[in-house]
């Protein structure tokens, strides 16, 4: 069934403010998934803060025209599964990737974040950022660390001095 112009123009503009707000994208093709797996897929994604999209080729063009997802206009050759990233940039790329794990036939073809595009053999690149609370952990691990070491060598002086009174008070002894 053919998709009238005003409902083409609705879909360029939907995936226009998508792209325009998502972290990151990253395109598969889905051929030959079943329709369970898709839904867990589906599901999997709403649960992740991820839009999954399929849409035309011709119509995911104009869509990314403006946005820094433009650069990937050359990786749009046959069917397109299009996930955008909201709230974490790895989050579709971890998606994507232990999806494949299961499915043979899923395969990822590109990679785009920051306007950057990325090929599919970098996927391990965007699944392996930290999401936004492990990056908050590792920064506070860091930031406490001098606070932790200087807390412990001030520590060490007295300690120092405390075993040195014992190891006097017990040679005395041993000589008397």
């Amino acid at each position: 069934m053919a998709i009238g112009l005003e409902d083409k123009k609705a879909i360029v503009s939907e995936v226009n403010e998508t792209a325009t707000s998502a972290l990151s994208l990253v395109i598969a093709d889905s051929r030959g998934c079943t329709v369970d797996e898709m839904t867990a897929l589906r599901k999997d994604a709403r649960e992740n803060q991820i839009t999954l999209r399929v849409v035309r080729n011709t119509l995911a063009k104009r869509a990314f025209e403006g946005t820094e997802y433009e650069c990937v206009s050359d990786s749009l050759t046959g069917p397109s599964l299009f996930a955008f990233s909201m709230e974490d940039p790895g989050a579709a790329a971890r998606l994507f990737k232990d999806f494949a794990k299961s499915n043979e036939e899923f395969e990822v073809k590109a990679l785009a974040v920051g306007g950057q595009l990325l090929g599919a053999e970098q996927i391990d690149v965007l699944a392996k950022l930290p999401t936004r609370d492990q990056a908050i952990s590792m920064l506070m691990s860091v930031m406490k660390a001098p606070a932790t070491k200087l807390v412990q060598t001030m520590n060490e002086v007295p300690g120092k001095l405390v075993r040195t009174l014992a190891a006097v008070r017990d040679q005395k002894q041993e000589a008397a």
